[in-house]
């Protein structure tokens, strides 16, 4: 079956619905996601987005920030405008219904984050992400050049890769025509040809055993770029959450907020100790990787499995009136933070690196865009300040949308596109085999790829990982109708752009740690 649309917009988080309400007057837009339109990363956000709303906060301060967390791999450029573009973002997404958190007077009740000099994190409670997704999803729904499918799985990009010879010889460079979008209801692989093509599919926290990523942030728009031959960078930097509730066996892994650190909260090793000064000036809110390395350091020292976060000192009504998203599910493990110690460890968190783009959002493949999680944008550099992910996503939405609206409208072009080519396919009879190996990546990921690595350790994962390639690939060929195993296949080209960019970096920076590079 084909469909044709003038947007494709593949991913409904911040980054796709900000874009889609940019072009819509402009034409059709089609916003598919493999769940339902708002199970995102983008939901689960709890901290805020960054913004330099008043003094002694300014633009210049923000920038530094950025700069010194990203350890000098940043584009100063693009750090640049994200800061200051972003300032009218956030205002135009309050304008479109999106509330944060005010105190009496009226201003905004910004929060402090680890790496940032001063309190410049606008929230929503603890669920800030929930709260921006709720307000574009309403718009969105108002818009009648918008259409969001839910369970439709983008499989993979059409470029000139899956034409004729004879078509691909005439074209000026690599093309991207839309996608083919696996339905979940009908298990048909059906054609969406578009105009231009948006990749927003968020991270891929999901390779990784312990991450606070939801169950379908696996890597989708990176392994579908790097198979289409477009451009990736940067895999090496993923982020590790310091401070993921500690509960064995639960995924994903709940999130502890950084702003409850910035709320006075301090970590302490099992034995009371506060000892993040030993590590870093800023103690509990150095940047991120200062301070998980640090937890894994004490943890490998004493042999426990986890640190405490102490949030006593808080007192009810701050969790009450700022964390009360966070304090429910703590009691719902046993743990009231008001007098209990949080047992908190590292957990995967964030993709710093991704599809290679421009400052519009363009990729290495023509009319194809990206933009969020899945983007390398330039802005984290070695590593992410908190709460900029949220700020980029919607400067480089607005951007690839400024840039779409400028091209030429000249329809859909002659060129035919093949429909999938599923003959021979049967649904695989090897669940628990796919189940295993996604495990088995899991732990692979998590022992040899983690925080802290090795050149031994990097060479072990590539050979097993090789492996697990072989086998899934041979399923596959098979069964592409399994979204299970789509979903094991982008992860596993996902872990290997991380292990070989990870081999490739010779010096430590910022989230790469390689104990041979000490």
């Amino acid at each position: 079956m084909q469909h044709q649309t003038d947007f494709l917009v593949i991913g409904s988080g911040i980054a796709g619905l900000t874009y889609a309400l940019k072009v819509a007057d402009q034409g059709r837009v089609t916003v598919i996601t493999k769940a339902s339109s708002d199970e995102t990363n983008t939901k689960y956000a709890q901290g805020g987005v960054a913004a330099v709303t008043y003094s002694p906060d300014s633009i210049g301060k923000h920038i530094e920030d950025t700069l010194s967390a990203g350890d000098g791999l940043c584009d100063r450029e693009v750090v640049h405008l994200v800061i200051t573009e972003g300032v009218e973002r956030v205002r135009e997404l309050i304008d479109w219904g999106a509330e944060f958190d005010r105190d009496e007077s009226g201003r905004f009740d910004l929060a402090r984050e680890g790496g940032h000099s001063e309190a410049r994190v606008l929230h929503y409670k603890d669920k800030t992400g929930a709260e921006m997704e709720r307000a574009l999803l309403q718009r969105v729904a108002d818009h009648p050049n918008i259409v969001i499918h839910t369970h439709l799985f983008a499989i993979d990009l059409i470029t000139q890769h899956h034409l004729g010879q004879e078509v691909r010889r005439g074209m000026p460079g690599l093309q991207c025509f839309g996608a083919y979008v696996l339905n979940l209801s009908t298990r048909r692989v059906e054609t969406w040809r578009s105009r231009t093509t948006l990749v927003c599919t968020g991270g891929s926290g999901q390779m990784y055993s312990v991450t606070t990523n939801p169950l379908i942030a696996t890597g989708d728009g990176v392994a579908m770029v790097y198979r289409a031959k477009g451009t990736v960078a940067d895999m090496e930097f993923m982020q590790f959450h310091p401070t993921g509730l500690y509960q064995p066996g639960r995924t994903p892994c709940f999130l502890i907020s950084e702003a409850v650190r910035g709320a006075g909260a301090v970590l302490r090793n099992l034995a009371g100790e506060d000892f993040m000064p030993n590590y870093h000036p800023m103690g509990s809110l150095a940047p991120r990787d200062i301070v998980a390395r640090a937890i894994d350091s004490e943890m490998k020292k004493s042999g426990d499995e986890h640190v405490y976060l102490d949030a006593t000192s808080l007192g009810s009504s701050v969790f009450d009136e700022h964390f009360p998203t966070i304090r429910s599910q703590c009691m719902a493990a046993g743990i009231d933070p008001v007098n209990d110690l949080i047992p908190v460890a590292p957990a995967a968190h964030y993709q710093c690196g991704g599809i290679q783009v421009d400052v519009h959002g363009r990729t290495g493949i023509i009319n194809l865009y990206a933009a969020g999680e899945c983007a390398r944008t330039g802005l984290h550099g070695a590593n992410r300040l908190a709460s900029n992910s949220l700020l980029e996503a919607l400067v480089f939405a607005n951007r690839a949308a400024m840039h779409v609206l400028n091209l030429p409208a000249d329809g859909f072009g002659s060129v035919e596109i093949p429909d999938w080519d599923a003959e021979g396919t049967v649904e695989p009879p090897e669940q628990i085999l796919i189940s295993q190996t996604r495990r088995e990546l899991q732990s692979l990921m998590s022992v040899y790829v983690g925080i802290v690595r090795s050149d031994l350790r990097l060479k072990r994962a590539d050979e097993r990982l090789k492996l697990l390639h072989l086998e899934t690939e041979a399923l596959y060929k098979r069964s592409p109708v399994s979204p299970a195993l789509c979903e094991l296949r982008n992860m596993i080209n996902v872990a290997y752009l991380v292990i070989h960019a990870a081999m490739d970096r010779h010096q430590n920076r910022g989230l790469h740690y390689n104990i041979d590079r000490v």
